[in-house]
């Protein structure tokens, strides 16, 4: 425990040198695909919800700017400044989002619901204009399909298009820039096949973890760099993917549920241990595969968050969470030969371990330990 006292002590005075060093954020809006609602009411009207980190884009500065410095910077906007930055917001999604009904776009109206209500100005993260920009228009008469796209510059679409009335309520997976396949408005439609819903979440999974999953992408590198042999990476993966496994299962079936803002920087921590007995070790200690196995019990825990955020189809509940859960694994798998790829041919080297393990550790355990702060704070 000395040992370990002693590395954790230079980690935290590396840390305290080297703070400016930018690292990725951890207390923006984390939405890394846009998740769109789109609506068909009754008299006629449509609605969609799109969901996106308005601030951001309203001040044109990147998503993972710190949401805090994009309030305040708007606040200081004049009355007139701030509602030029509005009329140019509307106009952005004007241009680059379409709503089609047989095959032709129609005009639609934007307005930003959540502006100035409790459901902005009191989130846990903070927002000036919410994150739903609502447009708003009507069907065509007759109108007999309805599709929808937004530009790249949304990235990933997650969209539902809802028709109560016919009993509809689609969801579908966009890749950026794609459009919406038409979707029949004359007949009531059909869930998505098995296979579909198979593919969506396998790729959702693997796409979770390369290369979305930077937290999770270190750990799984932290495991793989302590030690040259294959049986201590066999035993600390095995025990990682069956942890995370039965939370993720838990956790999407509503048995289990933890605070993300505990989970978050638990997981950062776990990031800074097996980072740390890294450097004071070459070899897997009896408690490093039980360790292991509980820090993906809290990895499970994050994936369950972010798969509550995709939501699981109706009909194909267990197939989608099989789908994502096999898509970490594949993303798990990646960074490991990935790995073994870029090293795997000098890693029998006498100075494999000082000059690439412990250098290679040793700023994993940083970037940990700063989300693990940041995280706290946020």
């Amino acid at each position: 425990m000395g040992r370990l006292r002693t590395a954790l002590s230079r980690v935290v005075l590396l840390a305290a040198v080297l703070w400016p060093v930018e690292t990725p954020r951890a207390v923006a809006h984390p939405l890394s695909f846009t998740e769109v609602t789109l609506t068909l009411r009754a008299g006629g009207a449509f609605e969609v919800d799109l969901v996106y980190d308005l601030d951001a884009l309203a001040l044109g500065v990147p998503l993972d700017t710190d949401d805090a410095e994009l309030v305040a910077a708007l606040e200081r906007l004049s009355p007139d400044a701030l509602e030029t930055r509005l009329a140019r917001l509307r106009r952005l999604f004007e241009r680059r989002v379409r709503v089609r009904f047989d095959g032709d776009p129609v005009p639609f109206s934007v307005s930003f619901p959540d502006q100035g209500t409790p459901r902005a100005t009191e989130a846990e993260i903070p927002t000036l204009l919410g994150l739903t920009a609502r447009l708003g228009g009507t069907v065509p008469e007759g109108a007999a399909t309805v599709g929808f796209f937004a530009s790249r510059a949304f990235g990933e679409v997650h969209l539902t298009i809802r028709d109560p009335a016919r009993g509809i309520d689609v969801r579908s997976v966009l890749e950026p820039g794609a459009r919406s396949d038409p979707l029949d408005l004359t007949v009531p439609a059909a869930p998505p096949g098995r296979l579909d819903v198979a593919r969506d979440y396998l790729r959702l999974g693997f796409v979770h973890i390369v290369p979305e999953g930077l937290d999770h992408i270190l750990f799984v590198l932290g495991l793989f760099l302590l030690s040259a042999r294959l049986r201590p990476l066999v035993w600390q993966v095995t025990a990682f993917t069956v942890a995370h496994a039965v939370t993720l299962t838990l956790a999407a079936l509503g048995v289990v549920t933890l605070s993300p803002r505990l989970v978050e920087p638990l997981i950062a921590l776990s990031i800074v241990y097996v980072a740390v007995e890294n450097v004071l070790t070459d070899r897997m200690t009896r408690w490093r595969p039980p360790v292991v196995f509980g820090f993906g019990l809290l990895h499970g825990l994050g994936f369950a968050g972010v798969l509550g955020a995709l939501g699981l189809p109706e009909q194909e509940r267990l197939l989608a969470l099989i789908g994502f859960n096999a898509g970490i694994e594949l993303g798990q798998l990646a960074v490991i030969a990935g790995a073994a790829l870029a090293c795997g041919w000098f890693r029998s080297a006498p100075w494999y371990r000082a000059r690439l393990v412990v250098p290679a550790s040793s700023g994993i355990a940083l970037v940990g330990l700063i989300w693990a702060v940041e995280r706290v704070f946020a």
